[in-house]
């Protein structure tokens, strides 16, 4: 390994940080420190422009742009209030019922919209207020819309997993999605879990029991929003069409859905197109620099190094249990996008070593890199959440803790278990 290359990038990378330079441009910046200790000043910089602009010359990641814009549109089109009132009439009644609600809701939201923060946001500001009205302490509250928000990461369709398989050199996207189901749901039930104890020690207000004739009409309002997961999902798995033309889709059915809602006229595209252009922009710019920085660890043979480190290990069980404590560790200063296209280079191939499926280590590394959104100093969700209930970090990470721990235990679980993630994609032949 080249120590004086990896020493620059990692210094520059943390140091740029640490001075609250944005992550993108703290990676390219490292990444053309890097180069500069090995190569001329011209040779740096033209490869690492040409590794940014060649790493977005894919198909598949047209994908993001459309899904963006479709959970734009979704957030504008009322569909967020007929899922909240969908969860109201399923769950409301529970032990913990608000808490249940804001989870499922991100559930439903989270899995259309493909984004944690857009659910954060949306449930966040919908149903914080409400929560507290019921006598829900703020933190709690906030403590249950933050962690929740992450299960639209797992549930399918999902952005990330998208970028996972463009990283992992074509892991299927259809079977990626369809590992996420359960993973994701197991989360959603593990944090009701940790609601309905904590709901119960404080002596939280149940709801009465909704009438089935309500559950059936919040179900009718909110089934044509949910239908997008049946148009989109099953469109992929039945190869009717890619996940690009999947998200291309999703634009056209959450844009006729919003119009039929009349949530959106047509003088609210241009702010719409404009919102899911800066989102766009700021993910790609992520993923490019993201892309010229993996190639600059390999060029200084840090990923060999890494292997052979690892490989020293001769258990197969404590070999997964560093590479998800590394996981878990960049998680909370690094954001997710860039750290799924760094390191799945580096670590999927080990994994692939001891046996482990490219699409089981793919749910695995979003399952980790989904509590790192939940934790500072990087954590964007973590900010959304605490911003949209009007709250500190301080004060909300003692009622965190034991959902992070519902979602530590989710992570082991789905590691020691890979049926949990493979059993829907092998039932359907991926």
């Amino acid at each position: 390994m080249d120590w004086t290359a990896i020493l620059a990038l990692v210094g520059v990378f943390l140091a740029l940080l640490a001075l609250g330079v944005p992550v993108a441009y703290a990676i390219g910046l490292s990444t053309v420190a890097s180069l500069l200790v090995v190569l001329p000043p011209e040779p740096a910089l033209t490869t690492v422009a040409q590794r940014m602009a060649t790493g977005l010359d894919s198909f598949t990641l047209l994908a993001i742009p459309f899904f963006v814009l479709a959970g734009q549109i979704m957030n504008r089109g009322g569909i967020a209030a007929r899922l909240i009132d969908l969860a109201k009439a399923l769950v409301g009644s529970l032990p913990g019922g608000l808490a249940f609600v804001n989870i499922v809701s991100a559930m439903l939201f989270g899995a259309i919209s493909g984004s944690a923060v857009a659910a954060a946001s949306a449930i966040g500001t919908a149903l914080g207020p409400r929560m507290e009205a019921e006598g829900y302490d703020r933190d709690v509250a906030a403590a249950v819309n933050i962690t929740a928000a992450t299960t639209g990461l797992v549930i399918p369709p999902s952005n990330i997993l998208i970028v996972y398989s463009l990283a992992s050199g074509g892991a299927s996207i259809a079977a990626l999605f369809l590992a996420g189901y359960v993973p994701g749901l197991l989360v959603g039930l593990l944090l009701m879990g940790v609601a309905a104890v904590v709901a119960v020690r404080r002596g939280y207000a149940t709801a009465p029991r909704v009438p089935l004739a309500e559950v059936a009409r919040a179900f009718g309002r909110a089934l044509p929003s949910l239908f997008l997961l049946v148009v989109v999902i099953g469109g992929i798995v039945a190869g009717v069409f890619t996940a690009t033309e999947a998200a291309a889709v999703a634009v056209l059915y959450a844009g006729v859905l919003a119009f039929a809602y009349r949530e959106v006229r047509v003088g609210d595209l241009p702010q719409i197109l404009l919102d899911a252009s800066a989102t766009t922009a700021v993910v790609l710019l992520l993923i490019a620099t993201s892309l010229a920085m993996s190639w600059a660890m390999a060029y200084a043979n840090l990923p060999q190094g890494v292997t052979a480190a690892l490989a020293a290990v001769e258990s197969p069980v404590l070999t997964l249990l560093l590479i998800n404590l590394i996981l878990l560790g960049v998680g909370t200063f690094m954001d997710m996008t860039p750290a799924v296209l760094i390191l799945t280079p580096i670590f999927l191939p080990i994994a692939v070593e001891l046996g482990i499926d490219p699409v089981h280590f793919g749910i695995i590394m979003v399952l980790n890199l989904c509590i790192g959104l939940c934790t500072p100093p990087v954590g964007t969700v973590l900010f959304v959440g605490v911003g949209v209930a009007g709250t500190t970090i301080s004060r909300v990470v003692r009622p965190l803790l034991p959902f992070f721990l519902a979602m530590v235990v989710a992570l082991v679980l789905v590691t020691v278990f890979p049926e949990l993630s493979l059993w829907l994609p092998r039932l359907l032949g991926y």
